[in-house]
């Protein structure tokens, strides 16, 4: 009926739990959702003013498929404030969203036969995306015995003739994972003289809590940016998911890539969007900081709250606004018809004993594992934890 492509895509695995949870909420239960991966902060009112004025100025037509001028200039300005690198423009390409400069990357750079290394847990669309490519996607576990992080020594075995890229997600989704300047010049050593590049998705680069400095793996070395594009956007940092304005740096042969693929498939990004996103990254970054302080307090009440459940594990995030726990040991208890035998057998369990949506570790390619967002208020997580106390308590061997 459709391409061979598409048939070779999973589908989410998270859809079911999803499907249920919106006819739950039809039915006016009291769901609380702790799955939602966005900011619940509105966007600053600065950016919306933009925006507003972008309308009323008439600045509504298509704009260079890279991205205007102004706000390359501010991404470029941005990447050498921050992360001490220096890009010139045509290095530089404004998406719609992160998520397409990532998989105009992984478009641009591999193809049959090649293979692309991703540690897991890993972003839910990043395996999705080498297959597209007609890639091989090479899946490097690890879990909370290592931080979930690479070791150079499971990079160093995984790499083969056919590696092309090394996706690394840092600070990471769904883990909270942040990568340390030593380890990632470890990683950056086992890929020194080798023609491999990282795709650098570094979305969540401003949650980082603890008073943590966050590192790009391009900023290591000359020959590091050379092998590295860098993925950001606005989504998560400056609470604009819908805005849908990403960007991707590196090499001037590689963006000219991205920017054929998407001359072709979308166009530009949003102009008002664009236009918004340049009151984003000038002036105050005061909302930012607002975020990040609230997003650690309500990580320290969740990474809290669940180091008093017996039989849950978790590593203390360090970034990013998720927890991951390890739920493996309720596998195999059982309570009423629910036998849990896995993460998705245990978020369904969740959502219809504590109404509280949750999303299996099976979509992150980790079963052992579910992902809670603490990007809903501190009311809605204090009852939500409140309800998964009560729920597990209900378990018996």
């Amino acid at each position: 009926m459709y391409a061979e492509r598409i048939k070779g895509i999973n589908e989410s695995p998270t859809a079911k739990i999803f499907a249920k949870a919106v006819q739950m909420k039809r039915e006016n239960l009291p769901i609380i959702d702790l799955s939602i991966g966005e900011p619940d902060f509105p966007t600053p009112d600065k950016v919306k003013e933009a925006a507003k004025k972008a309308i009323n100025n008439n600045f509504t037509k298509y704009t260079v498929n890279s991205g205007i001028i102004e706000l390359r200039q501010a991404i470029a300005r941005k990447l050498k404030l921050d992360n001490n690198l220096e890009y010139d423009l045509n290095q530089i390409i404004v998406t719609n969203g992160a998520k397409q400069a990532v998989f105009n990357t992984i478009m641009t750079l591999v193809e049959k036969g090649d293979e692309v290394i991703i540690p897991a847990p890993y972003w839910v669309s990043y395996p999705e995306m080498v297959t597209i490519a007609e890639a091989t996607p090479l899946i490097i576990q690890t879990d909370e015995n290592t931080e979930f992080k690479l070791s150079p020594e499971q990079l160093n075995k995984a790499i083969t003739k056919k590696t092309k890229v090394l996706i690394l997600c840092n600070p990471s989704n769904p883990t909270g994972v942040v990568y340390t300047i030593s380890e990632l010049e470890q990683i950056a050593e086992i890929l020194r003289g080798k023609e491999i590049f990282v795709i650098a998705d570094e979305i969540y680069e401003k949650l980082v809590y603890d008073n943590l400095r966050f590192t790009s793996i391009a900023a290591l070395s000359p020959e590091m940016k050379k092998q590295t594009i860098v993925i950001n956007g606005l989504s998560k940092a400056y609470a604009m998911p819908g805005w849908r304005i990403g960007y991707a740096a590196g090499d001037r042969e590689i963006i000219d890539g991205l920017l054929k693929l998407q001359g072709h498939t979308t166009g530009n990004a949003s102009s008002i969007s664009q236009y918004a996103s340049l009151a984003a990254f000038n002036g105050s970054q005061g909302e930012v900081n607002t975020m990040r302080e609230e997003y650690q307090k309500r990580r320290d009440f969740m990474f809290d709250q669940l180091e008093q459940i017996k039989d849950i594990s978790c590593q203390k995030p360090k970034g990013a606004f998720y927890v991951f726990p390890n739920i493996s040991a309720f596998f195999n208890k059982v309570y009423k018809d629910y036998k849990l035998s896995n993460s998705e057998g245990f978020a369904n369990f969740l959502l219809d004993e504590a109404k509280v949506v949750v999303i299996p570790g099976s979509a992150f390619g980790s079963d052992n594992y579910i992902r809670i967002s603490y990007t809903s208020s501190m009311q809605n997580l204090q009852e939500g934890m409140k309800r998964i106390k009560k729920a597990l308590e209900k378990i018996s061997v």
